[in-house]
């Protein structure tokens, strides 16, 4: 249990990663209200122009900068277009070519938010770079240590938990203790024209635009067979990097002859044959008893065999009881106590010891 989340010293400099949404907008009041001397930093990532129709960049510097002129803030704008584009945007698509389902905010947090903008913070004098993100910075062992958010609805820690422990020890997360409710309210009682701004959902660089149509832009399409896990073929599919386990929607699967009419789900993509597998209904072969994580991360320190942990495998999942296994020094196995569904290889197992993120790791394999 988090006793205190941490706050730098009075009269600390504090940069705040300002996005145009109404969470780092309050983060950047409530530091300026408490006597922090803050400016912000609007980071641009991604190229507008490959995304037509569908980019929010311009909305959203306009927005940061109204905030910014009602706090009386000095607002600074960086492009990292280039090095997001090198160091996620292409492990993004090789994760999706390789049939795998990758989660790029993640990535994004350790590579560029907690890496390249913080630098670029450091430069303009900032102590450390505040975020929107609901998370809390508290301390273990007296090191820098990270905490779930209080409001369990919006806990971001999934996505923080492959930042390093320097990382951390330069970050700073002032919603941790708030609820969404809030913070709201807190935007509007300061008059911030983010107070009622839709929260970004999906992928940043993705917006609203249909996943299939932004992906083939990029990656060629190679359609094959749907089959039941029996091996009957019951359809064809548009390519393999385009579903994810459990999906249920978009298989194109219509009456199967002899089949029930209970919901078709992905089980298992098969990139050898090419096809893709799937079952009906609350399929046993959704569900895995362990799996083995690769490209491991730990804040503070490794988790020990034999102890009981809580896991996630996905945001917004409630926390999972399991225990873990050391391969080697690089891949981790996770037995949980209850089997899981639709456990997701490229996707990230993060670890837990009560409400102290651990870090964690991607998932390679799973086992029934």
């Amino acid at each position: 249990m988090l006793e205190q989340m941490y706050l730098p010293p009075k009269g600390a400099t504090i940069a705040v990663g300002i996005s145009g949404g109404v969470d780092s907008s309050v983060s950047a009041y409530v530091l300026k209200q408490a006597g922090y001397n803050v400016f912000a930093i609007f980071m641009k990532n991604w190229e507008e122009s490959f995304s037509s129709g569908y980019c929010t960049l311009e909305e959203d510097i306009e927005d940061a900068k109204d905030v910014c002129e009602t706090l009386g803030i000095k607002l600074h704008t960086v492009n990292f277009v280039q090095a997001y584009h090198e160091r996620v945007f292409k492990l993004f698509l090789q994760e999706y070519q390789a049939g795998r389902t990758p989660n790029p905010d993640v990535l994004c947090n350790r590579e560029i938010k907690f890496a390249e903008l913080a630098y670029y913070a450091q430069q303009l004098g900032a102590d450390c770079l505040a975020t929107g993100h609901y998370a809390r910075r508290g301390q273990y062992q007296g090191e820098p240590a990270l905490y779930q958010g209080a409001d369990k609805n919006k806990d971001q820690s999934y996505f923080l938990h492959q930042m390093t422990k320097s990382q951390l020890a330069q970050a700073l997360f002032p919603l941790g203790n708030m609820q969404k409710e809030t913070v709201r309210n807190l935007a509007r009682e300061a008059g911030l024209v983010t107070f009622d701004k839709k929260d970004s959902t999906g992928i940043c660089f993705i917006g609203e635009r249909p996943f299939r149509d932004f992906l083939q832009q990029y990656l060629p399409s190679q359609p094959g067979k749907i089959c039941t896990s029996e091996g009957e073929q019951i359809g064809e599919h548009i390519g393999l990097m385009f579903y994810t386990i459990g999906q249920r929607q978009g298989l194109g699967i219509g009456g199967v002859a002899g089949a029930s009419e209970a919901p078709w789900y992905v089980l298992e993509k098969d990139l050898k044959t090419n096809t893709l597998i799937v079952g009906q209904g609350e399929h046993p072969l959704l569900y895995h008893q362990a799996l083995l994580a690769g490209q491991l991360s730990w804040l503070n320190e490794k988790p020990l065999e034999g102890k009981l942990y809580q896991a996630k495998t996905r945001y917004r999942q409630e926390q999972q009881d399991c225990q873990v296994h050391w391969n080697d020094d690089k891949t981790l196995r996770v037995s949980f106590n209850k089997a899981q569904r639709a456990i997701t290889p490229g996707q990230y197992i993060v670890l837990y010891e009560g409400e102290r993120c651990l870090g964690g790791g991607v998932i390679e394999m799973r086992y029934h």
